[in-house]
């Protein structure tokens, strides 16, 4: 018999990854995305007005938590030029929400590795 308490809800698996696009399950083809438990979704800076310096910011991280993530990933781009914002580290660290920061094909790596025991959010950029 399952106890409904040992379910964890997976993010979806990262399938492929190169300079530009990032397949999530096989199946949808993104330039930047973000994965949390349950879902994917392009992810669009201009929505919350992401540029590479100063980076990530609070507002993309909290739609992962919202979607139940309770670790992140976040990618710093093939070449590292995406940083993430004073303040959003500051946020998470307030929230105790452990995170990791890694150029893109280390963040899938990882993100795959901890999608399989966490409910593990991220935010993927397929360039620079």
């Amino acid at each position: 018999m399952n106890n409904n308490s040992d379910f964890v809800i997976s993010s979806p698996r990262i399938s492929y990854v190169e300079w530009g696009k990032i397949i999530i399950e096989d199946q949808d083809s993104y330039k930047d995305v973000k994965c949390f438990p349950n879902g994917a979704r392009t992810w669009d800076w201009s929505e919350t007005g992401t540029k590479h310096t100063p980076g990530i910011q609070i507002s993309d991280v909290e739609e992962l938590l919202e979607n139940g993530a309770e670790v992140l990933v976040l990618s710093k781009g093939f070449y590292e030029i995406l940083q993430v914002h004073p303040n959003t580290e500051k946020y998470l660290k307030a929230k105790s929400i452990p995170f990791y920061n890694l150029q893109t094909e280390e963040a899938v790596k990882l993100y795959n590795e901890l999608r399989k025991t966490k409910k593990v959010g991220g935010l993927f950029h397929s360039t620079c």
